[in-house]
């Protein structure tokens, strides 16, 4: 597959999961106003909170390696034993699912059940839902290495949209089942999504030409089973090795970064999430296919490389611009976004101040994802230990430095903890980016850099939609507040006119790829 086509595949990936992302945001958003008029509160957040994290660490510890393994590299690999390797994802979770399990349900503080009932059949079946998942883990890894976009679309949606149909049919019509109804309604979500991959890819191989024209690596769906034979080992070591360096690196980053951040952080990264993440996953695969391991950037295909490098400029670029503007426009409207999301109650106290430090926090997570999006695409085992070693030592000065902060200015110390350890990841992928492409002509960390009259626009709509938060936000009722959002609407549209007549390189990037993406479809 040539880097263009790699490129234009990666796009269209991007842009699925963007609206992916739209549409499961819109479901929940009025699922959970639909199930608030049934459900008390307490069960809500339980559901929320508790057990979504308990699904969502299995599920990141379990497969999170293995997936930026073995999506790395090109068509030339023993695919039977990178699916066998895959296949260890399963005892893993079930590892993982029960170790967890039990620090659910006796270290952490268990609901009143009265309050709360069937908590501990709500964590069983959460924990086993993140292990169904994982049984379609190597369809998932075949479908996603040849680029199966419809098929990621088609599965996600339906399985989505049928959890919210059971959801709302068991609110309604079984209310006093409690967690049982969202457990299930989980465990229900997992198998949908599971067999849509696997009935795909028993009709797509059933049908030879329609196998033939994909080049897939394998002609029966019982060759994706695990498979033992005698001239070659179970699983590629190369790929086994990086697993594990990937594994340690998951593991650091879930247990003393991020994890705590599920709590808090819902709604200060709704656009993080729904912009970045897609991006970062599909350019993920792309930097993964067009690079080689253990080679800079003058031992790669200088094709491949050059437009490599272009991808990474325009995803800094992007991410700078779309960080700077959740900061610089997140500081005056997070008091009237708590307001209108919870009213008194969250924009009255500590809420605007932790909301501003969070939208700070998502610049640095824009950028953060990007470079390293490339850089554990492009490290070899040995430079990721590295890295791992790197984060293993800072991780007890971050931990003090936590402590510290969050002392003396509670909650907001902890993020501002977390954004001093943010830009030490920064800086070590920087710094990698830098020596990679040191010897080549190629420069992409000039993403990095924005013309000085559009940081001059940022810093004059700054300034004004401050003065207007002050002037009419939030207690003067709601003219005063529309007045506010159009004084914010005004500076955001010359904001972006400005980086649309500024940054023409990277919009030529975004029409092309967009086109790419557009001309793809009707072709499919």
């Amino acid at each position: 597959m040539g880097s263009q086509e790699a490129l234009g595949q990666a796009a269209r990936l991007a842009s699925s999961g963007l609206l992916l992302q739209v549409l499961f945001r819109l479901i929940t958003f009025v699922l959970n106003a639909f199930i608030l008029r049934f459900l008390s509160k307490e069960i809500v957040g339980i559901v929320n909170v508790r057990l979504t994290l308990l699904y969502s660490t299995t599920i990141f510890l379990a497969r999170e390696a293995f997936r930026k393994a073995c999506l790395s590299g090109g068509a030339q690999r023993d695919w039977s034993q990178t699916l066998n390797l895959l296949w260890l994802t399963v005892p893993l979770g079930v590892f993982w699912s029960l170790l967890l399990g039990w620090v659910w349900l006796q270290l952490l503080e268990v609901p009143d059940p009265d309050v709360v009932p069937y908590y501990g059949a709500g964590v069983v079946l959460f924990g086993l839902s993140a292990v169904v998942e994982l049984l379609g883990e190597p369809f998932w890894v075949l479908a996603q290495a040849h680029m199966f976009v419809k098929l990621k679309v088609l599965a996600e949606s339906v399985s989505v949209i049928l959890r919210s149909i059971l959801t709302a049919f068991l609110v309604l019509w079984l209310p006093h089942w409690g967690l049982y109804i969202f457990s299930l309604a989980q465990l229900f979500y997992t198998t949908v999504l599971v067999l849509c991959y696997v009935i795909y890819l028993i009709k797509l191989l059933r049908s030879p030409e329609s196998a033939k024209q994909l080049t897939l690596p394998v002609s029966r769906i019982t060759q994706l089973l695990p498979s033992i034979t005698r001239s070659r080992a179970f699983v590629n070591w190369k790929e086994a090795k990086l697993t594990w360096s990937f594994f340690k690196q998951s593991f650091l980053k879930q247990i003393l970064t991020e994890g705590v951040y599920d709590i808090v952080n819902n709604l200060g990264s709704l656009v993080a999430r729904l912009i970045f993440q897609p991006i970062e996953e599909s350019f993920y695969i792309f930097f993964a296919k067009v690079l080689e391991r253990e080679k800079d950037a003058t031992h790669q295909k200088q094709e491949d490389i050059a437009v490599a490098a272009a991808v990474l400029e325009s995803l800094l670029k992007l991410a700078l611009l779309t960080g700077l503007t959740i900061t610089v426009f997140g500081f005056a409207y997070s008091q009237l976004a708590l307001d209108i999301y919870g009213g008194a109650m969250l924009s009255s106290g500590s809420g605007p101040v932790l909301m501003c430090s969070y939208c700070f926090y998502v610049l640095l997570l824009a950028i953060n994802g990007v470079t390293e999006c490339f850089t554990f695409a492009a490290m070899s085992k040995e430079e990721v230990d590295r890295y791992n070693f790197t984060m293993l030592a800072l991780s007890s000065s971050f931990l003090v430095l936590s402590y510290l902060l969050t002392s003396w200015c509670g909650s907001v110390g902890f993020i501002l903890a977390n954004c001093f350890n943010m830009c030490i990841r920064i800086t070590q992928s920087l710094s990698f980016i830098h020596h990679y492409f040191q010897r080549s002509p190629h420069k992409p960390l000039a993403g990095l850099n924005l013309s000085p009259f559009l940081l001059g626009v940022f810093a004059l709509s700054g300034g004004i939609t401050s003065v207007s938060e002050t002037l009419l936000c939030c207690e003067q009722g709601w003219p005063a507040r529309l007045a506010h959002i159009a004084v914010g609407t005004i500076c955001l549209g010359v904001t972006l006119g400005t980086a649309f007549f500024t940054e023409t390189k990277l919009i030529n990037f975004l029409r092309t790829q967009l086109g790419r993406s557009r001309l793809s479809d009707k072709m499919t």
